[in-house]
């Protein structure tokens, strides 16, 4: 049985190597990073039904490596 910090992969059912393989949550967010993210997100306020503000949010969220330059 996993354990709740684990993922278990599903949908690799026709490669033996990945079905049924449980992966540590820490590993999955670990790739997540190595290759970059996008987070997207909308914020709207609104009172009586009327929007007063709308906020298109937005972050690109990568691992940082002395690899690889800075660029600000």
């Amino acid at each position: 049985m996993p354990r709740a910090d684990d993922v278990l992969l599903r949908g690799f059912e026709d490669e033996p190597a990945l079905a049924g393989r449980s992966v540590a949550l820490i590993d999955l967010l670990d790739r997540l990073l190595n290759g970059g993210a996008v987070l997207a997100g909308d914020v709207v306020l609104s009172v009586a039904d009327v929007d007063l503000v709308h906020i298109d949010l937005r972050a690109v969220v990568r691992s940082v490596t002395a690899d690889t330059p800075v660029v600000w």
